[in-house]
């Protein structure tokens, strides 16, 4: 599964791991959070994620 990164603070969301804080289970791909979920560190919104390429 692919990770995200925060355009705003570097925050990089990792799909394996997820975001305990927010309920979002490992597992879970970037795609299938909901769209009013927010970068965990800085507030940022799921638009301000970019694709990070492997």
């Amino acid at each position: 599964m692919a990770k995200y990164i925060c355009t705003v603070c570097g925050y990089e969301y990792d799909p394996e791991v997820g975001d305990a804080d927010n309920d979002i289970a490992p597992g879970t791909a970037f795609e299938d959070i909901a769209d009013d979920w927010s970068c965990p560190v800085c507030g940022a919104t799921k638009e301000e994620f970019e694709l990070v390429e492997e």
